[in-house]
Formats: C-alpha cells, sequence, structure tokens
C-alpha cells in the first residue's frame, strides 16, 4: 500500500509539472522527460538536478520541494516524513471525521490487512509534532539571520528533509549565507538524517540513567 501511494503521489505530481512546462510552451516529449526525472529525484529526497528547475514557471518548483516532505518509503534511506507516516495521519484524519457522523461506531485504522494499534497512530503524531516543532524553531532561526521567507523555508525544508536543492538565495548554492543560519541548517540536517527522536533521545535524562 506504501509503495502504491507513492508511485500515485509521484505520477500526479509529473502530471501536473508537465502541464505547466507545456503550458509555457516546452515540447510536450520535453515537458514529460524534464518532470519525470526532477520529481523522481525530488520525492524520493536524492536530489539530482538536470536543469535549473527553481525557475521553471508558476507551482512547478514548489510542488518539487513539498513533494520531499513527503519522502521515500519507511525502511529506506531517503528523508522526508515517509510515506507511511503521511498515509496513516490521512487515515487518522478520516476516521475522527467518521466519528462525528457516527460516535458510537468504532472505526479501525488499517494499514493494507493490519489493523494499526493506538500506540502506532500516536507515535505518528509524536514524531510529526516535534517534526513541525523543529522545522518551526529552525525557520525562526534563518529568518532572525535576515533570509527572506523563501529561502528560509526552502533551506530548512531541504535541510530537515536531507534533500539538497533549495529555492531563493539557496538555489545554487549555500555559502553566501550567514554562519548561524548554517549551523542551524547543518543540526536539521543531523535531526532529520537519525529521524529526530534518535538524536533526541540522548538529551534525556531518562535515557542516561537507564
Amino acid at each position: 500500500e506504501e509503495v502504491r501511494a507513492l508511485l500515485i503521489i509521484m505520477a500526479s505530481a509529473i502530471v501536473l509539472v508537465t502541464l505547466v512546462l507545456t503550458a509555457q510552451g516546452l515540447k510536450g516529449s520535453e515537458s514529460f522527460r524534464l518532470s519525470l526525472f526532477q520529481v523522481v529525484s525530488m520525492f524520493t529526497t536524492t536530489g539530482f538536478a538536470t536543469t535549473s528547475f527553481v525557475d521553471w514557471p508558476g507551482v512547478a518548483p514548489y510542488v518539487l520541494l513539498f513533494g520531499a516532505f513527503i519522502g521515500a518509503c519507511a525502511g529506506s534511506t531517503g528523508g522526508g516524513l515517509k510515506v507511511i507516516r503521511v498515509l496513516l495521519v490521512y487515515k487518522q484524519g478520516l476516521r475522527e471525521i467518521y466519528r462525528l457522523i457516527h460516535p458510537q461506531a468504532v472505526f479501525p485504522v488499517k494499514f493494507g490487512q493490519r489493523i494499526m494499534t493506538e500506540n502506532v497512530i500516536q507515535a505518528v503524531w509524536g514524531f510529526l509534532a516535534i517534526y513541525a516543532f523543529i522545522f518551526f524553531l529552525l525557520l525562526m532561526t534563518l529568518l532572525a539571520t535576515g533570509l527572506d521567507f523563501e529561502t528560509a523555508f526552502s533551506a530548512v525544508g531541504s535541510a530537515i528533509n536531507n534533500l539538497g536543492p533549495g529555492l531563493g538565495a539557496v538555489s545554487a548554492h549555500y555559502g553566501d549565507i550567514p554562519d548561524t543560519a548554517k549551523v542551524a541548517l547543518s543540526i536539521g540536517m543531523v535531526l532529520g538524517r537519525l529521524e529526530i527522536f534518535t538524536v533526541l533521545v540522548l538529551f534525556t535524562g531518562m535515557f542516561w540513567r537507564k
């Protein structure tokens, strides 16, 4: 189910980006080729680029950037939230809507043929909350150094998702941003690479007492 969802998401993004590029005058085959490579590269957080996609018109660059937030499948070396977490959050959201309609009914969250326990759902929400909190702190730090919002947001997203490419002032390289921003992004890269909880647990007293 996770692989199927990833393929559907990427296929939808490829179609959207292809349409955007074609509308700007590129040939359909060229638009599809560029879209296919960049969507797969960015959504799997591989980070390779065969063209300056930051100069693409309209929503196209942002589709690629936000695709990296979803990331690859669980167990892979890709970054991002991971597809399975996004799917479980989506299914949990649907369950809450169903509960409003039928408060007394029981709606288990299933992944494939397996029913997810409440502990798993809570762990996913906990990860998402910590992820969002750290993202916010890093974003505020970069904005405090004087970077514009597009540059700061894309840089933090690129770092914490282990992507690489960014938008705005970091579209070419990160050499010109302030040192404080570089330190903050380095911390984000470590947290993203080690799945956040693995790093944060080292700073809890309970871990060392154990």
